[in-house]
């Protein structure tokens, strides 16, 4: 059995002013409302933030109004063994073809590494979306989790979202934003707890992973 050693990579974003965000979302703001000062001996401030900002885990009631909001979502599936699988050369969407499946066979989880670079600063409207075949052959996997180091699973502009309906069918679990670009393909312990936000679709996470033995 493979355990973990203490070389730990993290794989989410930072949250600031700089964070893409979907368009349309509204803007991220961090304010101090008290501030350590003669009268005061600590600082305390407030977050005001989209529920889908940077690397987080879509709760099943993002795609359907009968899904479990982000409070009351199991956590098994976004902790333990992954495998990071490299598909920079898709074009456009992951398809089955471009998945190495003899690294995958067995992983509960999987994450997707689609960036040369992450883009830290900038939005990217062209990101590569996974398809929906793709869903459904890890699905027949024993998958229970997919990760993304893209916005969505689906298009930006689809309407459908096709493959956030076949993780519904399975039962699985999805991360997006996550930041791959210095991650090696392989086998990791994946850590990537969902905050426990009442009638929420979606939570940040603090994703990280570390490496086996």
């Amino acid at each position: 059995m493979k355990h973990p050693t203490g070389k730990i990579w993290d794989i989410s974003q930072r949250i600031g002013p700089r964070t893409p965000l979907w368009p349309g979302e509204p803007e991220l703001a961090v304010k101090r409302h008290a501030q350590i000062g003669e009268d005061c001996p600590v600082n305390v401030g407030s977050i005001s933030l989209a529920l889908h900002t940077g690397t987080h885990a879509d709760a099943p009631l993002h795609y359907s109004n009968g899904g479990a909001a982000s409070a009351d979502v199991a956590l098994d599936a976004y902790l333990g063994p992954c495998v990071v699988t490299d598909v920079r050369h898709c074009e456009g969407r992951v398809e089955i073809s471009d998945c190495d499946w003899s690294a995958i066979q067995g992983a509960k989880r999987v994450l997707f590494r689609t960036y040369d670079r992450f883009p830290h600063e900038a939005w990217d409207p062209e990101f590569a979306a996974i398809a929906p075949e793709v869903i459904i052959r890890l699905r027949e996997n024993g998958t229970i989790l997919i990760g993304t180091d893209a916005p969505s699973l689906d298009p930006q502009n689809s309407k459908t979202m096709d493959a956030h309906h076949e993780i519904l069918s399975g039962d699985m679990r999805i991360l997006e934003g996550l930041v791959l670009e210095a991650v090696p393909a392989g086998r990791y312990e994946l850590i990537a707890l969902p905050l426990a936000i009442e009638n929420a679709d979606a939570s940040p996470v603090r994703a990280i992973l570390r490496e086996l033995d």
